[in-house]
C-alpha cells in the first residue's frame, strides 16, 4: 500500500481530485479490431490501486473501459474512495447516450469527472455550445459529479464560457516544460479551470538530449529521485493534475516518491525557463500545427 495518501486537490465545483492519476491510455490503448478482455491491463490498475492511485482516468475511444470496471470490481476498494474519469470522443453526436454506454462498461452507476475528449468535431461555435449543455445536464443529472473538457484551447473554452451555466472544472492537455501553452495556462487560472497535465514525462521519455537534461539529471541526483518524478514534481508545483501511467508496479511505486520532495520556486522558474527553450508535442498532431505553442 502506498505509505501516505496521495493529495487531493478541489475544483471549482467543489469536487476533490487526486493530484496523481493512474491512465489507462497510450501504452494501453486499444485498437478497434482488439477483442477481448486484456487481463494484463486489469491486473495493472488493480496493482495501481492497491499502491494507492485513487484517480483513474479512461476514455471512450482507448477502448479500455472494460477492463477499468473490471479493476475497479475485483479491486475491493468501496466505490466512494475512488475518482473514475471518462471521456466522450467519437459518440459525442448523442452525450447521454456515450455516457450511459462509458457506465455500462465501467459497470458503475456515475463517475466522477467527464471530459469532452476534444473539441474538434465542431464544426462552429453553436455545435460546442451545445455539447457543454449536454454536459451540464448530467452534471445536473448526478451522473457525472464534475465535467470538464480536454485538449481545448483559449478560443474553444470562450466559446464554451459564453452559453455555460457551469463553467468547465479542468482541461486536461499535453503539459510538460516542453509544451508549457503561452498564455493558456493564465487564462485557466483566472477563470478557475484546473489543469489536468498527460505526457508529463516527455522530456525524459520521449525527447532526450534537449536543453532541460542535465538539470533534470542534477535535481534528480539532489532529491535521489528519477528524472520522471522531477518532471512530476513540476507539473504539481506549477498547479497542476498530473495523469501517468505504468504496467509495471515498480515504476509505479518510484512515481509515489514525488510526494517525499518539493522544487524550490527557484528550481521550478529554472525547469520553465529551460523548457521554454524547446517546443515538443507528442500528442494530437494532427489536430495542432507543428509550431502551435498553445
Amino acid at each position: 500500500m502506498a505509505s501516505s495518501p496521495i493529495p487531493t486537490t478541489q475544483l471549482n465545483d467543489g469536487t476533490t481530485i487526486p493530484v496523481l492519476g493512474y491512465g489507462t491510455g497510450t501504452a494501453w490503448y486499444k485498437k478497434p479490431t482488439d477483442t477481448g478482455i486484456s487481463r494484463e491491463l486489469v491486473e495493472s490498475i488493480k496493482i495501481a490501486i492497491k499502491l494507492g492511485y485513487h484517480h483513474l482516468d479512461g476514455a471512450e475511444v482507448y477502448g479500455t473501459e472494460p477492463e477499468l470496471g473490471l479493476a475497479i470490481k475485483e479491486s475491493g476498494v468501496p466505490r466512494e474512495r475512488l475518482f473514475v474519469t471518462t471521456k466522450v470522443n467519437q459518440n459525442i453526436a448523442d452525450i447521454p447516450k456515450a455516457l450511459a454506454a462509458s457506465l455500462e462498461k465501467l459497470q458503475l452507476d456515475y463517475v466522477d469527472l467527464y471530459l469532452i475528449h476534444q473539441p474538434f468535431f465542431a464544426k462552429s461555435p453553436t455545435e460546442l455550445q451545445d455539447a457543454w449543455a449536454a454536459m451540464e445536464r448530467l452534471k445536473e443529472s448526478g451522473k457525472a459529479r464534475a465535467i470538464g473538457v480536454s485538449n481545448f484551447l483559449e478560443n474553444h473554452l470562450e466559446i464554451v464560457s459564453k452559453s455555460a451555466k457551469i463553467q468547465p472544472a479542468i482541461n486536461q492537455i499535453e503539459y510538460h516544460p516542453y509544451l508549457q501553452h503561452g498564455a493558456l495556462v493564465p487564462y485557466h487560472e483566472r477563470k478557475g479551470i484546473k489543469v489536468a497535465s498527460y505526457g508529463p514525462l516527455t522530456p525524459a521519455t520521449r525527447v532526450k538530449g534537449g536543453p532541460l537534461d542535465p538539470l533534470l539529471s542534477k535535481l534528480a541526483g539532489k532529491y535521489g529521485v528519477g528524472e520522471g518524478e522531477v518532471l512530476l514534481r513540476w507539473s504539481f508545483d506549477r498547479g497542476a493534475v498530473s495523469i501517468t501511467t505504468s504496467g509495471k508496479e515498480s515504476r509505479l511505486t518510484t512515481y509515489l516518491d514525488v510526494l517525499k520532495f518539493q522544487l524550490t520556486p527557484e528550481e521550478v522558474d529554472e525547469i520553465s525557463k529551460l523548457g521554454g527553450q524547446k517546443h515538443y508535442r507528442a500528442f494530437w498532431n494532427d489536430k495542432f500545427a507543428a509550431d502551435d505553442r498553445s
